[in-house]
């Protein structure tokens, strides 16, 4: 049962999480912040990891807290649903293009977090959204899920279409990497017994 409940509470913002990662992809993401809600719909979406996000923040000062704690709890709750990794692949990766963008991400569920970046976003908004706080949302995810993630923009002048080809492809790198690989379903996929 490769599930997880996470309630998240500061001064700051209320988030709650339920995720399971053996899903079809099925969302119902809550944060009041639009854009966001698009972009977290995509994730689930593209990993069929079935996803419920509420979210209650300090929107009147911005979305910063809001993105980055909702990234906090989703990659607490994606941690405790992996478990100790037996029988994960452990590796994923995609090349995903949404029209002018061409974006690549590969991670590792090594438990050893670790974000390099490399989006240029031609533009500081999409709609009123930060497009700042993309990054801010992947490092929380990262370092709180355990994750090795490397996000790459190869080509691209739309700012919509980078950062929801990253969402995408990020979703279909994770997709990859917590299936259960039937050639080792019992065996934790590290040399060292652990991860």
């Amino acid at each position: 049962m490769r599930k997880a409940k996470i309630s998240r509470k500061t001064a700051e913002t209320l988030i709650e999480v339920e995720i399971d990662l053996d899903g079809s992809g099925r969302y119902d993401n809550q944060t009041g912040v639009g854009f966001f809600d698009h972009m977290l719909d995509q994730l689930s979406r593209h990993a069929l990891i079935d996803m419920t996000v509420r979210a209650e923040g300090d929107l009147h000062i911005d979305d910063h807290h809001t993105v980055e704690d909702t990234g906090i709890a989703l990659g607490q709750a994606l941690a405790q649903a992996l478990g100790d990794k037996r029988g994960i692949r452990r590796y994923g990766s995609c090349l995903l293009p949404m029209d002018d963008a061409l974006v690549r991400a590969a991670l590792d569920l090594s438990g050893r977090p670790f974000l390099v970046w490399s989006l240029d976003l031609p533009s500081q908004k999409i709609g009123s959204f930060d497009t700042e706080l993309v990054r801010e949302f992947f490092q929380a995810l990262s370092t709180h899920g355990g994750i090795t993630l490397h996000v790459d923009a190869l080509h691209g002048f739309n700012s919509h279409h980078i950062v929801e080809a990253a969402f995408k492809a990020v979703a279909r790198a994770l997709r990859e990497a917590v299936e259960q690989d039937l050639r080792k379903s019992d065996e934790i996929p590290s040399t060292k017994g652990a991860l």
